[in-house]
C-alpha cells in the first residue's frame, strides 16, 4: 500500500516500500503547508524537480536534518553539495536511480529553472508508480511517459500562469492514462486557480475514466 499526502502546492510525501520520499518539500513559508520543515523528523529521499523557491523550499534543510539523500540534476545537486548535503544523487533526464529500493525515473518538464533543467519524475516502490509534473506546461510526449510507465497516480499542476491550467491539465491527463490524478500547484497565490472544479469537469470530458483525488492540504490517499 502507497501513502500520498498533501502539504499544499507542489509538496508530497509519498511512502512506499518501507521508505519516506519527500518531492519538493517548500514546507516554511507555504501557507498551505500543516507543517513546517522543523518538524520533518524522518525522511529517507528527497527529489526537487526544479530550484524556483517554491519548490526547492525547503529541501536542503531537510536532508541535513534527517540525512536524507537530495535527488535531482546533477547542477542543482551540486548546490546541495556545496550547502552541505552529505548524500547526493545528481541525475539527468532520461536517466534513472534506484535509491534505497525506491526507483526514480527523471523525465523532461517545460518550464525555466536556473540551475540545470526542469524535470518531473517516476518513483516506483511496491509495483506501483506515482508521477510528480513538477511545474510544466503540456507536451505531446506525456503520451509516452503514460506509454513506458503506466502510471497508477499522476501529479500534475493545474494552476495557470506558471504552468498548466484546468483544460491543458486535463488533456495531459489523456495523454498520460494513469489510474487516478491529484491535482496540485493551485490556489497558493491570487493569480493561480482557486479551485479544483473546473479541472474536475474538464476531466470527466477527456478522460471519464481516470479517477480525480482532490485532497486539501495534509490529507492523505492510499492505493
Amino acid at each position: 500500500m502507497v501513502k500520498l499526502t498533501w502539504f499544499g502546492h507542489a509538496s508530497f510525501k509519498i511512502e512506499v516500500s518501507g521508505k519516506i520520499v519527500l518531492v519538493d518539500p517548500w514546507l516554511d513559508g507555504n501557507p498551505a503547508s500543516p507543517v513546517k520543515a522543523s518538524e520533518i523528523d524522518r525522511a529517507d529521499i528527497v527529489y526537487v524537480t526544479h530550484d524556483h523557491e517554491d519548490h526547492l523550499g525547503d529541501a536542503v534543510n531537510i536532508c541535513k536534518q534527517t540525512n536524507a539523500t537530495f535527488v535531482s540534476t546533477f547542477e542543482l545537486g551540486n548546490y546541495a553539495i556545496e550547502n552541505g548535503v552529505k548524500e547526493v544523487v545528481g541525475l539527468n533526464i532520461g536517466g534513472c536511480a534506484e535509491v534505497k529500493g525506491v526507483k526514480l525515473y527523471m523525465v523532461q518538464a517545460f518550464h525555466t529553472c536556473s540551475k540545470g533543467a526542469p524535470t518531473s519524475v517516476v518513483i516506483e516502490g511496491e509495483g506501483k508508480k506515482v508521477y510528480h509534473a513538477g511545474d510544466t506546461g503540456i507536451f505531446g510526449d506525456m503520451k509516452l511517459i503514460g506509454q513506458l510507465y503506466k502510471l497508477d497516480l499522476a501529479l500534475l499542476p493545474i494552476g495557470g500562469y506558471y504552468t498548466m491550467g484546468a483544460l491543458e491539465a486535463a488533456e495531459a491527463v489523456k495523454l498520460l492514462k494513469p489510474k487516478a490524478v491529484v491535482p496540485m500547484h493551485y490556489k497558493t497565490f491570487p493569480v493561480l486557480a482557486q479551485s479544483a472544479e473546473e479541472f474536475i469537469k474538464e476531466v470527466k470530458g477527456r478522460a471519464p475514466k481516470v479517477k480525480v483525488v482532490v485532497l486539501n492540504p495534509g490529507e492523505s490517499y492510499r492505493f
